[in-house]
């Protein structure tokens, strides 16, 4: 049986109709909401086709349809027109960002919040890992006569600041520790770093740095061993409450935040998605996802991937504005954060 032009049509407005409605998709119903010069009988012939080929799924309390994931996946692959956003939503989306265009952790989080307002769904967003991110200067600010503040920061931007308690010193003593931390680690990993005899660099150092070193250096390696973590900002968790999918299903509702909950599992498989834009869907999830469709997108800095971005919902999603959104969002953040070289 072949899926042509006339299957394909039906095909689309039933996923339309669901994707709006939430309800299944009759075929009486689909003649009054889209014209397509055809009889209900016709289109109910061919819902039974497309049925009988995977497409559809047919609910027994309902005499409507519904789309499969086989669908779905169609639909994204082939059937569906990335739809553009107003100019307003990205001047809204560019003008939220650029607030805190200098704190890249800051910026991760806003967007998060803004996947979760503009889609109505749960988003998420990763922070870089920061094994691989290399360190660019290294900083001590004084705060007062035992109070220091240590900077680290690495080429992603992920800046570390941490309030040290250290023995009397001298500003000059402080910047001094500064710059020699920055000779010897600027441009190397942090897991090249917490590879190195980090106490036994400062032995041979100047002895008016020793005392100081000794308060500071702990502190350096526990903040460098931190910055390895990655963050998962998550937003929009209540928006499951206003989906049919879930506002009636107490059982499909606690799976829902069960998998959520999980944050060590769900940054796993989000970090290891491939990279671009990637839309899972159902059964080609993880079992406890196999209810969920998945958009994830990648971000930058000076050019290099260093997180993910993206929305967890229902099958039945706006996936040609969703995946917009995400697009956007995640272009403006590598837009942000690239370098632009002088000419």
């Amino acid at each position: 049986m072949d899926l042509n032009d006339r299957k394909l049509q039906i095909l689309q407005a039933v996923i339309a109709e669901f994707i709006n409605t939430g309800e299944p998709v009759g075929s009486r119903s689909l003649s009054r909401s889209h014209d397509m010069g055809i009889s209900p009988a016709t289109i109910r012939n061919e819902m039974s086709d497309l049925e009988e080929m995977g497409y559809l799924t047919h609910p027994h309390t309902s005499a409507g349809r519904i789309p499969s994931d086989k669908a779905y996946r169609l639909y994204v692959d082939e059937l569906m027109n990335e739809s553009e956003l107003p100019e307003e939503e990205k001047q809204a989306i560019s003008h939220k960002l650029s607030e805190t265009k200098s704190e890249l952790d800051s910026t991760i989080e806003h967007a998060a919040d803004l996947l979760s307002q503009m889609t109505n769904l749960t988003s998420f967003a990763i922070a870089p890992r920061a094994n691989e991110s290399k360190l660019k200067y290294i900083n001590l600010l004084p705060v007062d006569e035992t109070t220091v503040v240590l900077m680290i920061v690495p080429e992603t931007g992920k800046v570390m600041n941490k309030a040290l308690k250290v023995s009397p010193y001298t500003e000059d003593s402080l910047e001094l520790l500064g710059k020699v931390m920055t000779h010897n680690y600027m441009g190397k990993t942090l897991n090249a770093v917490l590879a190195m005899d980090i106490i036994n660099d400062f032995t041979t150092d100047m002895e008016s740095l020793s005392g100081l070193a000794k308060d500071v250096v702990p502190s350096f390696i526990k903040t460098l061993e931190k910055m390895l973590d990655v963050d998962l900002y998550m937003n929009g968790y209540s928006n499951i409450f206003n989906l049919p999918e879930y506002s009636g299903n107490m059982e499909k509702t606690q799976n829902f935040f069960r998998m959520l909950e999980d944050k060590n599992r769900l940054t796993d498989v989000i970090v290891n998605r491939e990279s671009g834009v990637v839309v899972t869907i159902g059964d080609e999830n993880s079992e406890d996802m196999k209810d969920c469709s998945l958009i994830t997108a990648d971000y930058k800095v000076n050019g290099k991937l260093v997180g993910k971005l993206g929305v967890i919902g229902p099958k039945r999603m706006k996936y040609d504005e969703d995946t917009s959104v995400i697009k956007y969002i995640s272009e403006n953040i590598s837009d942000t954060f690239e370098i632009k070289e002088e000419k």
